[in-house]
């Protein structure tokens, strides 16, 4: 009998969490999450901002549960995950989302700037994935967030954002190569092109020459653009997929 292929992309009785979901991509990503059925646990530094994006799910009829955290703490890691599965009962779902990316010339990036990137957007993911890869069961997906500046130069002086993001890449497929087989987790990345989001709006013009020439469509990418990846590799529907990277950036890399 033919099934529907739609609904490999459904998340119904899954417990996704969300780093960074305060804003931009988080926020977008929780959302979307909860649109596809599942219980959405939403964690990042700024709790008032956190409860509006759960308010938001709330008002299309999903669930979510909010969790202060700096994902550069393990301990704040661990929290996150006991919290999910006090409220939920598993945890199914990880999406490292959380980053910072600044924009420092490499001769004048401050040691405590650097180790901070770091910290957030490589040894956070590790933290995380370690912590969620105690308590979930085969079939489970980790998606990390890397960028496209971890495949190739950027055209802004971004040292630590993509030293930090091409670690995500290497770290999504060592993962991917120890849990896959062993414990059923599928381990993948997401690599965004530009979007104007809180983190990169005040470079908008600056960003928007670069998109205008050096991407095939010329054009910013949309978050509903980057939540349809997402959902497929945090969904069943990629089920035969791991240890690998999705890029959607309207063709940049490309070029």
């Amino acid at each position: 009998m033919a099934t529907d292929p739609l609904a490999a992309f459904r998340l119904d009785g899954r417990t996704a969490i969300v780093t960074g979901a305060s804003s931009g991509l988080g926020a977008g990503f929780g959302i979307a999450l909860a649109l596809v059925g599942a219980r959405v646990v939403l964690a990042a530094r700024r709790l008032d901002r956190l409860a509006e994006v759960a308010e938001q799910i709330r008002a299309v009829g999903g669930q979510a549960l909010t969790v202060k955290a700096d994902v550069a703490d393990p301990a704040d890691c661990a929290d996150v995950v006991a919290a999910a599965m006090a409220e939920f009962g598993s945890v199914d779902v990880l999406v490292n989302n959380a980053g910072l990316g600044p924009a420092v010339p490499a001769s004048r990036e401050t040691p405590e700037s650097f180790r901070a990137v770091i910290d957030v957007n490589l040894n956070g993911t590790f933290w995380m994935s370690q912590e969620c890869a105690r308590v979930m069961k085969p079939g489970s997906s980790i998606v990390n967030v890397s960028s496209v500046l971890g495949l190739v130069a950027s055209h802004f002086p971004q040292a630590s954002y993509s030293a930090s993001k091409a670690g995500v890449l290497g770290l999504t497929r060592d993962l991917a190569q120890q849990w896959s087989r062993r414990k059923g987790i599928r381990v993948n990345a997401l690599c965004p092109g530009y979007l104007i989001t809180e983190m990169n709006s005040e470079h908008a013009d600056q960003i928007g020459a670069v998109v205008a020439d050096g991407t095939l469509l010329g054009r910013f990418g949309e978050q509903a653009e980057v939540d349809s990846a997402l959902i497929f590799l945090a969904s069943p529907a990629s089920s035969f997929v791991t240890g690998t990277h999705l890029t959607v950036d309207g063709g940049y890399t490309a070029i």
